[in-house]
């Protein structure tokens, strides 16, 4: 099975939605879209916020999905999730920033999930 990027993605945005439903968190929202940015999912797991980047690859053959997540793009995942959470009147809300990876493959299902919890943090960014 053959997918196009954008197709790749939203596959990949359902397993992870999928994959943290299991795990006990509920969504949220997925694709936030603000002035500042985008989100991919955000979550809550009881008074913790979770801010969730999706990273989709058809292989993990040359790199891994998680070395696709420059500084850069860190910076504007912070300053998304603070809009947000500003937005929502939680400015003081327990946050953290995780990456789901997904690896699809040639089949119907992910080869492969992964859940990197506190992926990164705002120090150094």
């Amino acid at each position: 099975m053959t997918l196009d990027r954008k197709r790749l993605g939203a596959l990949g945005e359902k397993a992870a939605a999928w994959t943290l439903r299991r795990s006990g968190y509920k969504i949220i929202t997925r694709n936030y879209t603000c002035p500042a940015g985008e989100l991919d999912i955000i979550a809550r797991r009881g008074k913790l916020v979770v801010f969730v980047e999706v990273k989709t690859r058809a292989s993990d053959f040359h790199a891994h999905p998680l070395e696709n997540i420059t500084r850069t793009k860190k910076r504007h995942i912070v300053r998304t999730a603070r809009y947000f959470l500003k937005q929502k009147k939680w400015d003081s809300a327990e946050y953290r920033f995780d990456v789901i990876t997904v690896v699809w493959g040639p089949g119907r299902k992910p080869e492969k999930i992964e859940h990197f919890e506190a992926a990164f943090d705002e120090s150094g960014l």
